[in-house]
């Protein structure tokens, strides 16, 4: 039997995995293991010996990582580094999850492959970058998938899900403002989880892109949310300049999944079947 190594095992894409996986998980959380440290690395998998390993661990603090540059660095660029060094040592699969701001949006219209050039504009999107391009070089057994817009049911608190933050604002506020112009697609956990387990059977080792299918801005994300939760509150579209977040984001970054769709032969869930099945099982 496979044994799986998830490390951030209380997240949001990594409990999923976790509940997917049952008696096969080998849940770490960050008191189990610090990616960042290659003693600990050493201690919890030489301990653990698992045949494969699902790295859901990360710094997303997408602004507060242009004054946190070394935290951000040591996450997600060093802690990458030291999974793939020792899976390569062991012979191991590594998973790692990556992201859709690698892009700097520059196309506007055409979906991202794994053959584009990425650009990445922001801290957090280089030290992701710097993390993946240690995967994809010191570890041959290697998936690298990169996604976008995460919410999950097991959100960690100031970690960001997107669906949940609009149902508050909902019930708090007559008036929302989201951001319309900036196109990507959200993407459910769930969906994610199932993808990256069965991709991890395979041996068809690379970068992969992963989300639900089709795209919105996250204007049009919120639009959704209010509607199929019944809130009456108004969604207004504004742009990226009037928000004024201190990192900058890509414009478009949506992902061209076809790559995994054919290796898997199966395709994700639209982002509103996604999203509607999330606020039913929500509610049960």
């Amino acid at each position: 039997m496979m044994r799986v190594a998830v490390i951030g095992a209380k997240g949001q894409l990594g409990s999923d995995i976790v509940a997917r996986l049952g008696a096969q998980a080998i849940p770490l959380g960050h008191s189990d293991i610090d990616i960042s440290d290659a003693a600990s690395v050493a201690s919890a998998l030489d301990r653990e010996r698992p045949s494969a390993v699902i790295n859901c661990a990360a710094y997303n603090f997408v602004d507060k990582a242009e004054s946190e540059r070394d935290a951000a660095m040591l996450t997600n660029r060093r802690g990458p580094g030291l999974l793939a060094d020792y899976c390569r040592e062991h012979d191991l699969k590594l998973v790692h999850v990556g992201t859709d701001y690698v892009y700097d949006g520059r196309t506007g219209k055409i979906p991202w492959t794994e053959q584009d050039d990425p650009l990445p504009i922001s801290t957090y999107a280089l030290s992701k970058y710097a993390g993946e391009q240690l995967v994809l070089t010191h570890c041959p057994r290697h998936f690298v998938v990169r996604t976008c817009g995460l919410y999950g049911r097991n959100a960690m608190h100031g970690k960001g899900n997107f669906v949940e933050t609009m149902l508050r604002l909902g019930r708090e506020r007559p008036e929302l403002r989201v951001v319309g112009d900036q196109r990507c697609t959200p993407t459910s956990t769930a969906n994610l989880a199932s993808a990256i387990l069965d991709l991890v059977k395979t041996e068809e080792y690379g970068l992969y892109h992963a989300t639900n299918s089709g795209s919105c801005s996250w204007f049009e994300f919120a639009s959704e949310i209010m509607r199929m939760a019944s809130l009456r509150a108004t969604v207004s579209s504004i742009t990226t300049a009037e928000y004024g977040a201190r990192a900058r984001r890509p414009s478009f970054s949506v992902l061209d999944c076809s790559k995994l769709e054919r290796v898997l032969g199966w395709k994700m869930p639209t982002w509103q079947e996604a999203l509607g099945r999330y606020l039913t099982e929500r509610n049960h």
